[in-house]
């Protein structure tokens, strides 16, 4: 009997209950061995890691098993199965098949609207600052001008400003933000997509999105259809805890996926990550429960660190930032001496403190060392 299919159709039966009668499964179960801890243990000793962003609850069950499942199909490559996530995604979304491109992460994705839409003779990246920073060094490794626009005295993008620099290009607007992880209302970003000319094309990168619960958030995928010049990012990485296998996505019309398609490397997400991923949306618990256990943290993170007297950027994401009232590379030098893992220094605000909200012990444990170094 052939223990290998590379059958679309086969590829989505190996996410149901019953694949496992349909390939050799190896002696060792996967799942077991990737459940996530509270610390992370290294040859130097046990470290709080509280510095990417990730989520310390791991991947859905079901995207655990799915994994399981598929290492039978590790010998094949990827191509033949993306339309199983992408149909998923388009049916989540509301949006065409033609519409969705997958990425290596949404790093990725960012990394093709650089390459897309912006350069020497595509026109320059404006984005706000403080933000993440991989798409600015894309553009400029592209040749590209990149034109830095201060947050606002909220910390939202400030979209007035981003608009008078614009030249041609590209637009990139985070939101949530990272690293403040604040948002920007939705009236205004939806009236700043309106206004901004077709010419030049914008991405909203929502890898935050699902922590988002503020009414005063949306998504701007709907808009899509409006818009040409509209593409939106998203993320396995961060709610459905999928950091470690890469794999996200964008929404935009047609010629602007296709456009981006071309500068796109084959077959680069792999097996394991679709399958993952197609996985993790069937999970109905996966979302909600990564919501209820990041705001609980959060909230009595924040709240800890109000009695210190330390005030937080009203966060909409799963981490915080924080004003720590003097300048904090020392303060993350020395807390990484002390095995604890804070976000890196972002030079538009120095004394604030990027701080991913793992597990509640995890968190204790940042709070019994800061308090130390603070007296």
């Amino acid at each position: 009997m052939n223990t290998i299919s590379v059958s679309r159709r086969k590829f989505a039966q190996l996410l149901g209950a019953g694949a496992a009668a349909a390939l050799v499964r190896p002696p060792l179960s996967f799942a077991k061995l990737t459940q996530p801890s509270a610390t992370s243990s290294t040859a130097g000793g046990t470290i709080v890691r509280l510095s990417a962003n990730e989520n310390p609850y791991g991947p859905s069950p079901n995207a655990l098993k799915a994994m399981t499942n598929s290492f039978g199909l590790s010998c094949r490559y990827p191509d033949e199965h993306n339309n199983v996530l992408i149909d998923k995604v388009a049916k989540l979304n509301g949006v065409d098949h033609e519409q969705i491109l997958l990425g290596d992460g949404s790093g990725e994705i960012l990394k093709l609207c650089a390459e897309t839409f912006t350069g020497k003779e595509r026109g320059t990246l404006v984005a706000p600052d403080p933000t993440f920073e991989a798409i600015l060094n894309n553009a400029k490794a592209n040749g590209a001008e990149v034109i830095k626009v201060p947050l606002n005295s909220t910390f939202a993008h400030d979209l007035p400003k981003m608009h008078a620099a614009t030249k041609s290009g590209l637009i990139y607007i985070c939101n949530p933000n990272n690293p403040t992880a604040s948002i920007t209302p939705k009236d205004e970003l939806r009236d700043f997509i309106a206004k901004t000319p077709r010419e030049t094309m914008i991405l909203v990168d929502e890898a935050y999105f699902h922590y988002a619960d503020s009414p005063d958030y949306e998504s701007v995928i709907p808009l899509v259809k409006e818009h040409p010049n509209l593409v939106v990012s998203r993320t396995f990485s961060k709610i459905y805890g999928m950091a470690g296998l890469r794999c996200g996505y964008c929404i935009g019309q047609k010629e602007a996926i296709d456009r981006m398609r071309s500068n796109q490397m084959w077959d680069s997400v792999n097996i394991m990550a679709l399958a993952a991923a197609s996985a993790s949306l069937d999970d109905t618990d996966q979302v909600p429960n990564g919501q209820r256990l990041n705001s609980e943290t959060k909230t009595f993170v924040i709240s800890e660190l109000q009695r210190m007297g330390h005030k937080t950027i009203p966060s909409q994401a799963n981490f915080i930032m924080f004003d720590c009232k003097k300048p904090v590379v020392p303060l993350i030098k020395t807390l990484k001496e002390r095995s604890v893992h804070v976000g890196r220094l972002f030079p538009a605000l120095p004394n604030h403190m990027r701080l991913t909200i793992g597990k509640k012990s995890e968190m204790e444990i940042f709070l019994e060392t800061f308090r130390e170094l603070m007296t």
